[in-house]
């Protein structure tokens, strides 16, 4: 029995901000953001919009093509949470309107954590192979105004179904592990925005993937030579260039360590949406199996990094067939669909984020469930 990812969805915020913009606003040539960091537009919500929005909108088109039966289970990743308590996955159970007898649980460790979450879910499945495990990566990516990481702002979600003989991907035993107690991104509980050492974060992102590798290796991993392509956490898209770069002198000394060939097809909707933290990777997978040529058969490598730090490396072969599985032209229509937003109106939106209280939100989302707003500490969700 091979499992695997079965079906793989992804949505986005409504708005869309050029860098352009931002790179005229502070007097600077955009190839800081087009070239340096990969960057074109970043991805913005709108006042109705958040992770369980963004979720639901990600998972309807895999329950409308395979329902709900035998999903008995919802992993919610995201570092984006919205209650200390109440996982972000009960509420989007609500929305979805996802059977009673369900486990709902949500899962933290920044960026990473939508790894342990598909790997939570192939253990479920090879237990039980009639289950179904449904995994969400959703995330708002913030920080603050005039900060390193302005430029590298996002939000998106992948929702993709874990099974047993899977459409898509059939994902192999083997992992590579990496953990270590750092300080190189992070937000206390008080702060909507990150706190985030860029120059270490960058240092510590690529000795994980070395330590994650070399223990990938180690416990009988595929040989370097044999992917087709490798998927990156993608803080931003040029950091995907770093770490094949830094892999291939590890994994191929031999060979050409500047090769970036295995990144084909897998940075195209990261530079348009932005960092989408838990979603990111995901989101290099999507964009290669909607952007890339039929690779059916074709071995492709996984590095997860979450701050913090995290790091795992994986793999899994392409099923024949998975090219009739996409929807790439939905996914390319949402991008086109966002409404483009000038410099002020960014600005204001990004001030007006925080708020505290009861609210009620303006309808804008193009989407078709919204947060109405909060009444009595209670978040409430409309589904159109």
């Amino acid at each position: 029995m091979t499992i695997g990812i079965h079906d793989i969805s992804a949505a986005t915020g409504s708005l869309v901000f050029a860098l352009a913009d931002l790179a005229e606003h502070e007097g600077i040539d955009v190839g800081k953001y087009h070239r340096g960091i990969g960057q074109t537009e970043m991805s913005l919500t709108t006042e109705d919009e958040d992770i369980v929005t963004m979720a639901a909108r990600a998972a309807k088109p895999i329950l409308e093509r395979h329902g709900v039966e035998g999903i008995r289970t919802v992993v919610f990743a995201t570092e984006s949470g919205i209650d200390q308590s109440k996982a972000a996955s009960v509420f989007l159970h609500g929305v979805l309107g996802l059977p009673r007898s369900a486990r709902v649980v949500e899962v933290k460790e920044a960026c990473y954590s939508a790894t342990a979450a598909i790997q939570f879910g192939l253990g479920i499945v090879e237990r039980r192979p009639s289950e179904r495990v449904l995994v969400i990566a959703s995330d708002v990516a913030r920080y603050e105004l005039n900060s390193s990481g302005e430029a590298t702002q996002g939000s998106g979600a992948v929702a993709m179904l874990i099974a047993k003989d899977p459409a898509v991907l059939e994902i192999e035993p083997v992992s590579g592990l990496w953990t270590d107690d750092v300080w190189d991104f992070w937000r206390p509980n008080d702060r909507s925005t990150a706190l985030v050492d860029g120059k270490y974060s960058v240092q510590v992102y690529l000795e994980s993937l070395e330590g994650a590798w070399q223990d990938y290796r180690a416990n009988g991993g595929a040989e370097f030579s044999s992917f087709a392509r490798v998927c990156y956490h993608q803080p931003f898209t040029r950091m995907a260039v770093k770490a094949q770069q830094r892999l291939a002198r590890i994994a191929d000394p031999d060979g050409e360590s500047g090769d970036i060939d295995r990144l084909a097809d897998t940075v195209e909707y990261n530079a348009r949406i932005g960092n989408t933290y838990t979603a990111s990777i995901y989101l290099a997978l999507l964009s290669l199996l909607d952007n890339g040529p039929d690779l059916a058969g074709e071995r492709i490598g996984f590095f997860s990094y979450g701050s913090g730090a995290v790091g795992e490396f994986f793999a899994g072969v392409l099923v024949p067939g998975y090219k009739a599985q996409m929807r790439t032209d939905e996914l390319q229509g949402l991008l086109e669909q966002r409404r483009p937003i000038a410099y002020d109106e960014y600005r204001h939106r990004h001030i007006a984020y925080d708020r505290v209280g009861d609210f009620e939100t303006a309808d804008e989302t193009q989407g078709d469930v919204r947060f109405a707003g909060i009444a009595e500490h209670r978040r409430l969700y409309e589904s159109r």
